[in-house]
Order: C-alpha cells, then sequence, then structure tokens
C-alpha cells in the first residue's frame, strides 16, 4: 500500500482527538497533505474512532476525487482541500466540535487575548469567521467553509493564528501536520476555556497590554525566540 505511512500518520492523529477528548461519537475530523503526490488523507464519514483502523483512512486527490479508499471520505473534505489549495504552508488541518471553542463559535465570537497562556501561542485574538450567507449556503457548504476561514484571514498570517472559531459551527485548526493541527486543537479547547472563565470571573476585562502580548509570543515565535531548547 503505497499512502501506508501517510494513513497511518493520520490515523494516529485522529485517535489523539478521542485520547484528549475534543470528539463525541464522529464528531470531527484530521488530514495531512502530502505535496508531492498531490493527495491528502482523511478520515472516513461517521466512522466511529472505536472502530477506525488504518485501512479506513482514505486517500483523496486536491480536487476532492478518491484516490484510495473503500469508504466515503470525511464530509469535510472539501473544507481541507480548500485549505491546502489556498495555504501552501500547511500540511495538516483537524476539524471537532470541541465544547469551550465550539461555545465561542455559536455565540459568533473570536477569543479576546487575556493572558500569556494565549499569547504563547496565537498573536492576539483568535478570530471568528463571518457567518456564512445565504447563497454560500446554496452553494457548496463544505467548500465555501473554506471561503469563510480565507476570508477571515485576508490581513492576517495564518502562522499568527494556526486556528479559526467558524460561526455558528466549530473550530478548525492547522499546523505542519496531522499530528500539529492536532496539538493546535488541543491549545484552542484550553485557551477557549481558560477565555470563558476568565470572561465570566470578571465580565469587564479587556484583552492582556501589548507589551506581554509581544513579549510572549515573540519569545517562542519571532526571530530571536528564545523559549526551549537550542538545536
Amino acid at each position: 500500500m503505497y499512502y501506508r505511512e501517510l494513513k497511518r500518520e493520520v490515523y494516529e492523529a485522529n485517535m489523539e482527538l478521542e485520547k484528549r477528548n475534543l470528539v463525541t461519537y464522529t464528531f470531527g475530523n484530521v488530514s495531512q497533505v502530502d505535496r508531492q503526490h498531490g493527495v491528502i488523507a482523511i478520515k472516513p464519514s461517521g466512522v466511529p474512532y472505536e472502530d477506525l483502523t488504518v485501512e479506513d483512512i482514505v486517500i483523496v486527490d486536491l480536487e476532492n476525487k478518491v484516490v484510495e479508499g473503500r469508504l466515503n471520505p470525511s464530509s469535510d473534505t472539501k473544507t481541507h482541500t480548500y485549505l491546502y489549495r489556498q495555504w501552501d504552508s500547511i500540511g495538516g488541518v483537524t476539524h471537532t466540535h470541541s465544547t469551550y471553542a465550539t461555545a465561542w463559535a455559536q455565540a459568533q465570537l473570536p477569543i479576546p487575548c487575556y493572558g500569556t497562556t494565549h499569547a504563547d501561542y496565537v498573536y492576539g485574538e483568535i478570530p471568528c469567521t463571518a457567518v456564512m450567507r445565504d447563497d454560500q449556503i446554496a452553494r457548496d457548504y463544505e467548500e465555501e467553509t473554506g471561503v469563510q476561514i480565507l476570508e477571515c484571514f485576508a490581513d492576517r498570517s495564518p502562522k499568527e493564528s494556526p486556528m479559526v472559531i467558524v460561526a455558528g459551527h466549530a473550530p478548525f485548526t492547522w499546523g505542519d501536520s496531522a499530528a500539529k493541527s492536532v496539538y493546535h486543537a488541543v491549545l484552542l479547547e484550553e485557551i477557549a476555556r481558560m477565555a470563558y472563565l476568565t470572561k465570566t470571573l470578571a465580565p469587564s476585562v479587556g484583552p492582556l497590554k501589548q507589551g506581554l502580548t509581544d513579549k510572549h509570543y515573540l519569545r517562542k515565535h519571532g526571530k530571536d525566540a528564545y523559549y526551549g531548547q537550542s538545536k
């Protein structure tokens, strides 16, 4: 099986979602792109995580045609492929309906940067898309979800915020691999929970001061980053 390793990585990333309690029943999916061969591997639609196997992972090209697999790919496949086509810097995409991040989506609100935990991973607020228009709903809904996300990032780098809240829907995250996109999904859920609790305790609180935001983000991500071990 030519795509065995790609399928294995995507299988393991999907199972990490269940391990981290970010999915319920069949909610959520993870994919990873192989740009050399122009394909992605993605979870099949409607398969419970406890039943999922490496062989179940579906290989799809970037125009959404099934290349390898006996099952239908995730219903969100067109969102994933749209993001891969538009952002050549990303290698993996995760979609969940995790509780706190989805609550922010249902409230149609971005997540402000209230503290340094948030600032360590995302520069500024975690953006929330506009609500999908009726004409978009009437077209190709899943691809239009990707359009929503791209429109939200018109003036923002997907590296500065490797995550988004899709208004009325749920979160998407990305990274340089499937595993990294799951990592960002875990971080997003924790940041969303912290932000909810912060706003509950102090409804009038504002975002973290810019100096602290800059310090914490740039010490990990800037050209002079010094957090962690040097290679």
